[in-house]
């Protein structure tokens, strides 16, 4: 994917990584719930991939979370 803000892209994928282990769920269970495939999940959070994700996605995935979405695209 060619995109302007790779880094950005990384930290979305850390963000959802990390709440995702707050709440105690393994990538498989994020990718159930939220009704995307294991690999696309992992690719999401890996940083060695830039991998985007669509509005829907994100706000199902916060939902999930049980975090707003604006947590996940903070810039810390």
């Amino acid at each position: 994917m060619q995109t302007a803000y790779p880094e950005r892209y990384i930290t979305l994928g850390l963000k959802i990584a990390y709440y995702r282990k707050k709440r105690g769920y393994t990538q498989e269970n994020l990718a159930e719930k939220v009704g995307i495939s294991l690999n696309f999940l992992a690719q999401v959070e890996g940083t060695g991939t830039v991998r985007g994700i669509s509005l829907e996605t994100l706000f199902k995935m916060a939902d999930v979370l049980q975090v707003a979405p604006s947590k996940l695209l903070e810039d810390d």
